[in-house]
């Protein structure tokens, strides 16, 4: 009885040592991500560095209740404007396209569109299942070697760091944010994303799931033959 005592208090000790490792990891992770982006991201558009392409990240046009998704409304917003505003010549729609029904790239052109951005200017990147891939991506298939990323600021944190680890000069673009009532579970996911994201740099030196044939921006041409090959 009594040894079985010593192995659940070894049990115990071990188990909240080692949740005390996850914990560190996750807020050095966190700390790590956001120091080495936020100086690099741009809130407003003056002072803004203009550039050729913007990468617009991700994410599903409703939410799982059916409701819009304003994470998705302000990236196209924010995405919308540099057009606009001259900031950017050329956008890169890049996320999932996981099924028929699902298909992020092109609720995103048709919203981008539908804010006066002429169809020429965008380009679909189906195969932009994670943000690794998204950023890795727009150099690889996409020929860009700096870029502007837009999304939330959390996500460009993220999205900034995978691309100076792999020597990409990118800024950043903050879209305006949604409340914290209204993305805590967002935000939750983020710090153990951003975790994964150290693990994919350092550790695991991950690469994109997907590449194919170039995509020469500029060239619709192209486009669509990247579509017809796209997974």
């Amino acid at each position: 009885m009594q040894r079985f005592k010593r192995f659940l208090k070894v049990i115990f000790w071990s188990a909240g040592f080692l949740s005390l490792l996850l914990i560190l990891a996750v807020l050095l992770s966190n700390l790590m991500v956001e120091r080495l982006s936020n100086k690099l991201i741009f809130s407003e558009t003056e002072g803004l560095p203009s550039a050729r392409v913007g990468l617009l990240l991700g994410t599903s046009k409703y939410n799982r209740n059916g409701d819009p998704n304003l994470y998705f409304r302000y990236r196209i917003e924010a995405a919308a404007e540099l057009f606009k505003r001259g900031k950017v010549d050329y956008l890169i729609v890049s996320g999932d396209n996981r099924t028929l029904s699902y298909n992020e790239p092109r609720d995103m052109r048709k919203a981008l569109i539908a804010k006066g951005i002429p169809d020429t200017a965008i380009y679909m990147d189906f195969a932009g299942l994670r943000t690794f891939d998204s950023v890795l991506r727009c150099r690889e298939v996409f020929g860009q070697s700096s870029f502007i990323i837009i999304s939330q600021r959390f996500h460009v944190q993220r999205a900034l760091f995978i691309a100076l680890n792999n020597k990409i000069p990118a800024i950043g673009y903050a879209a305006r944010d949604v409340s914290e009532s209204y993305g805590w579970t967002v935000g939750l996911r983020e710090m153990f994303a951003r975790s994964k994201a150290v693990l994919d740099v350092f550790v695991l030196r991950t690469k994109p799931r997907f590449l194919g044939e170039p995509v020469r921006i500029g060239s619709k041409s192209d486009e669509l033959a990247f579509k017809r090959k796209s997974p």
